[in-house]
């Protein structure tokens, strides 16, 4: 689920070239998506390296230390005064999730903002469909559900496991549980990494229950 050996070898890296190009925004963007992704791996795994949602993760497990690395990387990014780049943006995003003290907490509606300027930026079908996430915390699961629906004849997910997650969990919001379900079926389906297809499994399985 996370290779974390590679992963802090990764930072590592980063603060090396960000050491070598203190004054390049996308080097201090880059550092700071690291340090801000890796702050939260504490709490993304069980105690048997279960995939735990963000929903779910005890954010008193998240690495405070790196938080306020990868803070001080962003903002020194930004004082550089050229514009964040698609490192920037997602570490940006990712330290809306970091400052927030719970999911209902956090600034969803500049979620989405950072989104629409990520897909300017670096678009991507993937980068769509998070934004549709974030959309669904603002405006509600049916909006959020449109944006899904038109993804889906995007070639780049056509054969991906993310759409009908999202479009599950969606339906699921909106007590279409059969619809739902079917979803996240085909999801699990698709997926091909073994823990988060027991986590789709284990929330399809879920939904059969409460028809039950």
């Amino acid at each position: 689920w996370i290779r974390t050996d590679l992963a802090h070898e990764a930072v590592r890296l980063a603060r090396v070239l960000a050491r070598l190009l203190p004054q390049e925004p996308d080097v201090l963007g880059l550092l700071a998506l690291l340090e801000l992704t890796a702050a939260r791996f504490p709490a993304r795994t069980g105690r048997a390296g279960e995939p735990v949602l963000l929903e779910d993760q005890d954010r008193r497990r998240w690495d405070r230390a790196a938080i306020g690395r990868g803070r001080a990387a962003l903002a020194r990014a930004a004082q550089l005064g050229r514009g964040l780049g698609p490192y920037g943006l997602q570490a940006a995003i990712a330290e809306c999730h970091a400052s927030a003290p719970s999911v209902a907490q956090t600034d969803w509606a500049r979620v989405v903002l950072l989104y629409d300027a990520l897909g300017r930026l670096a678009p991507s079908p993937v980068v769509d469909l998070n934004r549709a996430v974030a959309v669904s915390m603002v405006e509600g699961p049916a909006t959020a559900l449109r944006i899904v629906d038109e993804l889906s004849a995007d070639a780049g997910l056509r054969d991906s496991h993310l759409l009908p997650a999202v479009r599950g969990e969606l339906l699921s919001r909106l007590g279409r549980a059969t619809e739902a379900r079917a979803e996240l079926h085909l999801a699990v389906a698709r997926c091909r990494n073994a823990p988060e297809r027991q986590l789709l499994e284990r929330k399809r399985d879920a939904l059969g229950r409460e028809r039950s």
